[in-house]
Formats: C-alpha cells, structure tokens, sequence
C-alpha cells in the first residue's frame, strides 16, 4: 500500500489538464504548500483509491472523481476569491470544461459507431467465424493476437478484449491454462495495437489532438508496438497446450447495413483527419459530422424497412429463427455509450485540472522532466500507467507540455498506451477480462507472465530509440 501510495502521490504530477492554462494559472497563485492544496491532493488520493478498488467495492469509478472535481475547485475559488482574484478558479474550470466537451463528443460518437456494428453482429459474426474453423490452441493463440493487435487501432482496446476473450472462452473451455494465457496475450495485443494510432487509445488520441504530433506520425511506432506484444507472446507460446479443441457449430450473419455502417466508420475517420490536417479545425467537428452519416442512414434503415434473421445453435445444426423486424434506433446507440467511462473523463480532467492550477503539475514537471531528463520521465510514465490509469496520466503529460522533440513524444505516447500491460489491473481490457474469464484470468495469472510482458516493454523503447532515432 506504501508503494500505491508513492506511487498516487508522483501521479498529482502526472494527472490532466487544464492543457496549458494550469501553468499560466500558477503565475498568479502558488497553492502547494497551502492548506487548500494539501486538502485538494488528500481529497483526490482518496478518490483514486477509491477508483482503484471499484473491481472489489463495485462503486462505479466515476463517482468518487466526480466528487472530489467538485470538492477541489470549490477550495480553488474560496482560496481565490479570499485573495481578491474571483474571476481565476471561473477561468480555469471553464478552460477544463472546454478541453473535456471536445474530448466528450469525441468518444461520443466513436461509441455510437462501435454499439452500431456490435447491433449489427459484426463482432459476433468475427467470433463465429472463429469458433468453427478447427484451430488448435497455438493457431488460436496467435490469430486472437494478431487479430487484436490490428482491430484495436480502430476500435478501442475494451471492445477488441471483450472480443477475443469470447472467443478464447468457447473454444478454450476444457483447457484453463489456455484461457489465461490467451487473455494475457489479448490484453498486451490490444494495448500495443491502440498505441500507433491516434484512435486506438484515449491518450494517443489526447496527443493528437493538441496537435503535438501529425496523423501519420504515430505509424512510426508500428514496429515497436508489434515488438511489445510479439515477444511475450513467443515466450508464452512454449506453454501453449499442443492440443486442438473441438470446433464449435456456430455461424452468425451480420444484420442488414452491416458493411455500409463500417464503411461509415472509416469515412468518419478519414473527415475527423481531414478537419485537423487540411482545415486545421478540432478532430471532433469531423467526428460529429461522421455520426450525422450514421443518422441518416438510421433513418434510410427505418424507412426502407429491415428483416433480418435471428440465428441459433440448436446442436445439430444452424436453424433460421422466425423473421422479423429488427429496427435500428440511431439513439439507442448513443444512449449505449459507455456512460461511466465517459463521466470518469470529466471527473478527472476537472479533479486533475484543479492540481494543475494549484500549482503540483508544475512541481512534477520540474522534477520529472528537468532533473530526471525526458527518456527516465516517459519511461517512468509507462511504469505508472500499470498502477494508475493512463488516461490521467497522459493528461497530466499534456497539461506540463514538458519541450521534447517528436520523438519523445511518440515514447512517452507509446509507453503510456503499453505500460498498463505490465499489470491485468493496468488497463480496461485487463480489468474487463478479469470480470468475464470466470476465475481463470486472475492479477495473478497475470503477475505471473510479467517479466515477460516487462521484457517487452524494454525491447520496444529499444526499438523506438533505434529506429526512430533521427526523431530525437
């Protein structure tokens, strides 16, 4: 617990933004050795162990952070406005709010499209495929790897884990050393996947969006991040069981619109890049125009009428369900976002914005990027993103916005999108995973292969620094 807490107390300098207002704030006011900021840094402490216990407790994360955000900015401007300056706290939390919004709606409607193919059957018709081909332990080691590895890119690493976790559980159901292995493998895989791009992973995504790197930047960490899975992976793949289980009967058809709502997707993509890169608008403007593509063909979907068949495994075969209408409601999508992911955010860009302006970023940064040097800091912030969430932590990166070349900072993004490997609780694919093995993927199991998942996290900020070298 000593260490969690070491570890917590480095994070209030590593923790969101206020994306560069929190600095100019401190000018103003320095609130660290105040008792305002002693009592916002135990308030937000409290709350993030709080966050971290949620797997036991079952108390939604976003609750406590949303909680202390108020908490800490209501000791901001009461300190504030004893010392007759009423409109800074006003300023600053509105700058927060702002930098939330964008990222808000942003994820907004990535989330729509993912809960629009997952109706849709996509990703069961990808698991269904899998199941009933015949592979044997080691195939299906590799190909929910892979497979992971480069769907996560464009989903986030959440949905791809809960994908090829149910996979790895119906095939692997007789073989428990498979299904843990199996889900460490995805969780690694996935994780290194969202790290070279910018939509495979919130803090990847963050950096781009503040424009500190361009959009084909991030494919210079391709090589690396394929290092970090591929690695462990060829050290676990020795304790594969040379077995090939029993193929599963399953096939499942994607409904009616399927292809033309992934086709959608990519188009949202591509108008998001093209806002940012050729308009030098804010991402998320093509981001919420892609998600009126998707409206209005909700809406042609609705007009034009559906019937789509439900598919079931009677154990003797694939039969045809009664057809009937399956409708399509474009706010049944929205309304299926993930809403305490996204309430976490504001709590904690509003908690760790209030950090900022009290003046810890600036303290952190100082010591991580000035004393330690930006290879030690970054690599340092991977290691904290196995015990604190990376989101935090890369926000709080972004909000000391440190002078590092391109370089450094596509190591700091990739060691903040792997570093939650480290640990099954380092990460949502982790901890969703540990919810839906069922007892077979445990923080054990997974502590177990961390020397392994360790060795490549080193090998690919090895690689980075060598191949990208002319980045620094």
């Amino acid at each position: 617990m000593k260490n969690v807490l070491s570890f917590l107390g480095l994070s209030l300098g590593l923790l969101l933004p206020s994306l560069g207002f929190a600095s100019e704030s401190q000018n103003l006011m320095d609130l660290t050795t105040h008792w305002a900021g002693f009592v916002s840094l135990g308030i937000f402490v409290v709350a993030y162990l709080l966050v971290m216990t949620e797997e036991f407790s079952h108390l939604r994360k976003s609750k406590p952070v949303i909680l202390a955000a108020g908490l800490i900015w209501s000791l901001i401007a009461y300190v504030m406005i004893q010392n007759d300056m009423p409109d800074v706290a006003e300023e600053a939390v509105r700058h927060n709010i702002l930098e939330f919004a964008e990222l808000f709606l942003f994820l907004l409607a990535a989330m729509t499209y993912i809960n629009a193919m997952e109706e849709r059957q996509v990703f069961s018709a990808l698991r269904g495929w899998l199941v009933s081909k015949g592979f044997s332990y080691k195939q299906l080691f590799w190909l929910t790897g892979f497979l992971a590895f480069f769907i996560s890119p464009v989903a986030d690493n959440l949905t791809t884990a809960l994908l090829m976790g149910a996979v790895i559980l119906a095939v692997g159901a007789s073989s428990p050393a498979f299904v843990s292995l199996g889900f460490i493998n995805v969780v690694v895989a996935a994780n290194a996947g969202g790290a070279f791009s910018p939509f495979g992973d919130i803090t990847t995504l963050m950096v781009w969006q503040k424009g500190l790197l361009h959009f084909n930047e991030f494919f210079d960490l391709f090589i690396p991040s394929l290092v970090n899975f591929v690695v462990p992976a060829i050290i676990m793949t020795f304790f594969i069981p040379n077995e090939t289980p029993e193929s599963l009967n399953e096939t499942i058809s994607m409904r009616r619109g399927a292809r033309r709502i992934m086709f959608l997707f990519f188009a949202t993509i591509a108008t998001a890049v093209s806002m940012h890169n050729f308009l030098h608008m804010p991402p998320v403007l093509g981001m919420m125009m892609g998600l009126a593509y998707l409206q209005f063909f909700a809406y042609y979907l609705k007009k034009t009428g559906e019937l789509s068949y439900e598919m079931g495994n009677t154990g003797e075969g694939m039969t045809h369900g009664e057809a009937k209408p399956i409708t399509f409601d474009i706010f049944n999508k929205i309304a299926r976002a993930e809403w305490d992911t996204l309430l976490f955010f504001f709590g904690v860009i509003l908690a760790v914005g209030g950090l900022g302006t009290l003046g810890y970023l600036a303290m952190a940064s100082e010591v991580m990027y000035t004393q330690w040097g930006a290879t030690n800091a970054n690599i340092a912030v991977g290691l904290l993103s196995a015990v604190v969430d990376n989101i935090p932590v890369m926000f709080a990166v972004l909000t000391m916005n440190p002078e590092m070349s391109s370089g450094q900072w596509l190591l700091v993004t990739l060691t903040a999108g792997v570093g939650g490997s480290l640990l099954s609780i380092g990460s949502a694919a982790g901890v969703a995973l540990m919810g839906q093995s069922k007892g077979q993927y445990t923080f054990f199991s997974h502590l177990k292969w961390t020397p392994a998942i360790a060795l490549g996290y080193v090998a690919s900020i090895w690689v980075h620094t060598m191949i990208n070298s002319s980045l620094f």
